[in-house]
């Protein structure tokens, strides 16, 4: 029998090539416990805050640090809006991200959009595209100011690609343009909901 080891596996004393860390969903708010939007599952918004400080800890401590660390959308949750803590809440969020040895590359959810405008995003500190390994486009694949995507190289052969899943969206964009319309239509053509944003239902993409 070959006890040769397979050289597609990872032995005990292999070496990891990089590590990075993942968080994503914090949603963070200044607001007693709640539910999510089908009141199934318990919402700690305050204590979001400190799985965060948590992560940033474990990250900081590890022997083999991470390159770095993605946030995958929603940092602060869409009921700060309504209380008009939006910016508040981000700043606090954002205040402990700089306590992260790490670069963070920031995706954008949902709930950046029930709080904040495209235009707001592009010039906050949630845009993070200056960290992209800058390559030269073709004239016609060079996308618009307003189009949050970009992709980097954390380790030779390895490539993230970061994308912008509300480019077609309703949310954060002006309900007087083009690009909202255009939205709106298809979200009515494929959406069965009387409610666009409900989650019930199948939608037919």
């Amino acid at each position: 029998m070959d006890d040769k080891p397979n050289p597609g596996t990872l032995s005990e004393s292999s070496e990891p090539l990089f590590s990075f860390g993942v968080i994503a969903d914090i949603q963070y708010a200044d607001l007693e416990d709640g539910y999510n939007f089908h009141g199934s599952r318990r919402r700690y918004y305050r204590h979001s805050l400190l799985h965060l400080r948590g992560a940033i800890e474990h990250w900081n401590e590890e022997s083999s640090a991470p390159c770095c660390v993605l946030q995958l959308g929603d940092i602060i949750d869409g009921y700060n809006a309504q209380y008009k803590a939006s910016e508040k809440s981000l700043e606090l969020v954002m205040s402990t991200f700089q306590t992260l040895k790490a670069p963070v590359h920031h995706t954008w959810g949902n709930h950046e959009f029930y709080n904040f405008s495209r235009d707001y995003l592009t010039n906050s500190k949630l845009n993070t595209k200056f960290l992209e390994d800058h390559i030269v486009h073709h004239p016609e694949t060079m996308p618009s100011e307003d189009y949050y995507a970009y992709h980097f190289v954390p380790f030779p052969k390895f490539r993230f690609i970061l994308l912008d899943a509300y480019d077609l969206s309703v949310l954060g964009v002006d309900q007087s343009s083009p690009k909202y319309q255009q939205c709106l239509q298809m979200l009515r053509e494929h959406n069965p909901n009387t409610e666009l944003n409900s989650p019930q239902g199948e939608l037919f993409l």
